[in-house]
C-alpha cells in the first residue's frame, strides 16, 4: 500500500528478496505510518541486502556501508535502520559500521537500530526501543538503550 522510495548511489547495490512488503501509506498499518518506506544505498560500495518475506511499514533503511536483513523480518511502523551517522564530513561522527538483522527478527513500532549492531535470530525488539548494541538470538529486548528483558528459549 502506497509508494515506497528507493535511492541507489552509483556503484552501490540494493538486493531485495521475494515476497517482501513495503507499506507506505498512512492507512497501511493501524498504528499509523507517518512516512513512506525509504530504502537507500547512500555511497559507492554500499551493500543493502533484504531477505525473503520481510515486511516494512514506514521504515527508513539508510545504508552507507553494509546492512544485511535476513528472511522473515518484520519492521513495525516507522522503524529506522542505519549504518551511518549521516554526516561523514563532521569530525564528531565515527566511521560507518555494518548492521545485521538475522532471520525471524521482529522490530516493534518506532524502533531505531544504529550502526555496528547485530540482532540475533528470532529476537523481538520492543516498541520505541533504541538498539545501540548487539542483541543475542531468541530474546526480548526493549528500552532506551535496548536491554535484554527475557529469553525466548
Amino acid at each position: 500500500m502506497g509508494r515506497p522510495h528507493y535511492k541507489r548511489y552509483p556503484g552501490s547495490s540494493i538486493v531485495i528478496g521475494q515476497n517482501c512488503q513495503f507499506n507506505s501509506s498512512p492507512a497501511s498499518n493501524w498504528i499509523g505510518v507517518n512516512r513512506p518506506c525509504m530504502i537507500s544505498a547512500l555511497k559507492e560500495g554500499a551493500k543493502l541486502s533484504i531477505g525473503e518475506r520481510c515486511g516494512f511499514s514506514g521504515t527508513v533503511i539508510a545504508c552507507a556501508r553494509q546492512i544485511t536483513i535476513g528472511k522473515n523480518v518484520r519492521c513495525g511502523a516507522n522503524t529506522l535502520i542505519n549504518d551511518t551517522d549521516w554526516h561523514a564530513d563532521d569530525p564528531r561522527t565515527s566511521q560507518d559500521a555494518p548492521v545485521e538483522i538475522c532471520d525471524n527478527v521482529w522490530l516493534g513500532a518506532n524502533v531505531t537500530v544504529l550502526k555496528g549492531v547485530t540482532i540475533g535470530e528470532g529476537s523481538l525488539i520492543g516498541m520505541g526501543s533504541l538498539v545501540n548494541r548487539s542483541i543475542p538470538a531468541r530474546v526480548v529486548a526493549a528500552g532506551v538503550p535496548a536491554k535484554v528483558i527475557r529469553s525466548l528459549e
